[in-house]
């Protein structure tokens, strides 16, 4: 239970931390996309107005005079809109011109040295192909603009803001991945201590149930023997029969609770084997088999043989008797009960129906917990204590399954274990 309560505490605080995590670097990345690209879109808008100045002629392509760009050994002309100097210097573009039949009337690729005539029309019948007016094509932002009957296609280089882009993704993941390990490896050493007063409450309410029940034994066995001498002396008559009806359901509260206090600890059942289901479950129904036909309810067994699994065969049993228990005496009359045992994708698979009648179906998420009972009148009357359930599902949970139980109209309850 500790152990559970621990791991729970660890997932809770790791979940936290990993949104936390998660949302800010997600939240940075996209900023920084965000603000790259509006830095890219304003390039573009300077780049296209220098491009549709109608006095300033493209400078010639002069390969012998210092490469690509250059006229007579000296680079293009600066971009004179940007602000910072050296950027109308770095600011490598190229565009594409387009009739209106799609034809393509002029290129320009002065302004960049990786692209030439040719890979810039394909660049930018592939942009066009996409029909957004803006975007990433490879390393490249573009933008599309309709003027005069023309279509204009520019590309911007932005591979260092891409280069950025990526390396800000990893190392936010980078960073985030170390903080969560480190995180996790503080949770679990601080967790004992956050937990340790919880464990020392949990351990003094079980030694007081155990100490209590032991305490309760020794007067509760003097009643019934008191009990037993006055019907000797006196004969039975309705108080002797109260005395020792609440003696035997004080008794089995007192057992009860030790028995779930054992199921709380640390090691519930140390003494885990192979055993049998199928069997134990038909040692269990030839006791409650005669007892269902004695109340006049119908109980049918499907049992699939030699089905087996690893755990304790005497907490198994309990809660098969709980469970049985339960379905003949909260039945209606006439009840038709039914109970079902099969292997089925490799785990146990345990079914008890019966019919009822219910005013109104219980909580069935409040079914289990201890001391809780749908109808306190009549679970008095047939000397329940609102505890055998609270046990089904210890030993259920022990073995590593689950219990759960469904009523949906009152006239039917279900109640299904699997380990």
């Amino acid at each position: 239970m500790l152990k559970k309560m621990r791991w729970r505490l660890i997932a809770a605080a790791m979940a936290a931390f990993f949104a936390v995590v998660a949302l800010i670097a997600v939240l940075v990345n996209v900023v920084d996309y965000y603000v790259v690209t509006d830095n890219a879109d304003q390039t573009l808008s300077s780049v296209m107005a220098f491009e549709s100045r109608a006095d300033r002629a493209p400078p010639p392509r002069d390969e012998t005079n210092g490469g690509p760009g250059e006229r007579d050994g000296r680079p293009p002309a600066p971009i004179t809109d940007f602000p910072d100097v050296e950027a109308n210097y770095m600011t490598r573009f190229f565009f594409v011109r387009f009739d209106a039949e799609g034809t393509v009337t002029s290129t320009s690729t002065d302004f960049i040295a990786s692209v030439d005539e040719t890979d810039a029309v394909q660049y930018a019948q592939q942009a066009l192909s996409r029909k957004s007016d803006r975007g990433y094509l490879k390393e490249y932002r573009y933008v599309v603009e309709e003027k005069d009957g023309e279509t204009v296609v520019l590309f911007l280089n932005v591979s260092r803001d891409l280069q950025y882009m990526r390396s800000l993704r990893i190392l936010t993941i980078a960073v985030s991945g170390v903080s969560l390990l480190l995180v996790f490896v503080l949770v679990v050493l601080l967790s004992g201590k956050a937990i340790k007063p919880i464990a020392h409450n949990i351990e003094r309410q079980k030694q007081f149930i155990t100490d209590a029940s032991h305490e309760l034994k020794t007067p509760l066995t003097s009643i019934s023997t008191s009990v037993d001498v006055i019907e000797l002396e006196h004969g039975e008559d309705e108080w002797t029969d109260n005395i020792r009806n609440q003696t035997g359901r004080m008794t089995k509260l007192v057992s009860e609770l030790v028995t779930l206090s054992r199921l709380d600890e640390e090691l519930p059942l140390p003494n885990k084997e192979l055993f049998s289901v199928s069997n134990a479950a038909w040692e269990i129904l030839e006791v409650y088999q005669p007892q269902a036909k004695g109340s006049g309810k119908n109980l049918t067994v499907d049992i699939q043989d030699d089905v087996t699994m690893l755990g304790e065969k005497a907490a198994v049993q309990q809660m098969l008797s709980v469970l049985l228990d339960n379905a003949i005496k909260y039945s209606d009359e006439n009840a038709e009960i039914r109970f079902s045992l099969h292997r089925k994708r490799g785990k146990v698979r345990i079914e008890v129906f019966n019919t009822c009648q219910l005013e109104e179906p219980p909580d069935v998420d409040r079914l289990f917990d201890r001391f809780y009972r749908p109808d306190a009148s009549r679970a008095t009357q047939t000397g329940g204590t609102g505890v055998g359930l609270a046990i089904a599902k210890a030993v259920a949970e022990t073995h590593g399954g689950t219990i759960t139980a469904s009523c949906p109209s009152g006239k039917t309850m279900t109640i299904r274990v699997t380990m």
